[in-house]
């Protein structure tokens, strides 16, 4: 290529930035696909309407990016797949930031931090949580989770039952049909100390924290190519947080601050 074609392009391309015909997309409308299986965080209300903590924070993204919010429910085990085939444009259903999930999604900051728990029957006295203390305990938990991924390679000789929603387990538990059941620490404490079926039950044993399974935290994800989506949303995050928006949502569902966990 000679020097002066070259030189034109570099022209035609400063232009082009000049001129914004380069410039990232706009988003103004934002498709959301969460689970609607994940109460507090999201589910579905006696009307049919998504609601819960992360439907209120993907609503105060949008009004910060001033774009329109459209929320779709999607099922836990095809939620990427979904992702990636233009189904919505972000993930927003407390999703742990994973180096295997990285793989396939590109994921904002943390919006909360993560952990996991064991959950028992208050009769059962659980002590130990080891994987030889729970060798043949029936143990479930969600089917694409960590903590199911956690419980198969660590929990070989207990039998682990997976489910397609954490409700169905909660279920099974609360019905006797589970030794024990492994989930997110916060859905799991709340269930415990504040639905009349969680009552029959608590969490045992340490918390598990570990980044191998529990990640950098809880993010939103979005496909790989739309890292400008990514930055945006990320911008919009820490705009909530500092003027106060995030820790009113926060109030409304949960005791203590989610993003810090104190």
């Amino acid at each position: 290529m000679s020097l002066k074609l070259t030189g034109t392009l570099t022209l035609a391309l400063l232009a082009g930035l000049a001129s914004g015909s380069l410039s990232a997309k706009e988003w103004k409308t934002i498709r959301i696909g969460t689970e609607g299986a994940y109460a507090p965080f999201n589910f579905i209300d006696a009307n049919g309407q998504v609601q819960g903590f992360d439907i209120e924070i993907g609503k105060a993204l949008c009004a910060q990016l001033q774009a329109q919010c459209e929320f779709i429910t999607q099922d836990w085990d095809g939620i990427i797949p979904a992702l990636q085939a233009g189904k919505y444009d972000v993930i927003l259903a407390s999703m742990f930031i994973t180096e295997e999930r990285k793989k396939q999604v590109a994921f904002t900051d943390p919006y909360y931090k993560a952990a996991m728990t064991f959950v028992a029957p208050k009769e059962a006295d659980v002590q130990d949580i080891s994987p030889a203390a729970l060798a043949g305990k029936v143990i479930g938990a969600q089917a694409g989770t960590t903590q199911a991924e956690y419980l198969t390679q660590l929990y070989g000789k207990s039998d682990v039952r997976l489910y397609p929603t954490q409700e169905a387990v909660n279920l099974d538990l609360a019905s006797g049909r589970l030794d024990l059941q492994m989930g997110d620490a916060l859905p799991l404490l709340m269930w415990t100390r504040t639905t009349d079926d969680g009552k029959c039950c608590q969490t045992v044993g340490e918390m598990v924290t570990d980044p191998k399974y529990v990640g950098d935290g809880v993010g939103m994800a979005v496909r790989l190519s739309d890292d400008d989506l990514r930055q945006q949303l990320n911008q919009a995050l820490a705009a909530i947080i500092a003027d106060g928006t995030y820790q009113k949502i926060n109030a409304q569902y949960f005791p203590i601050n989610i993003y810090t966990m104190k």
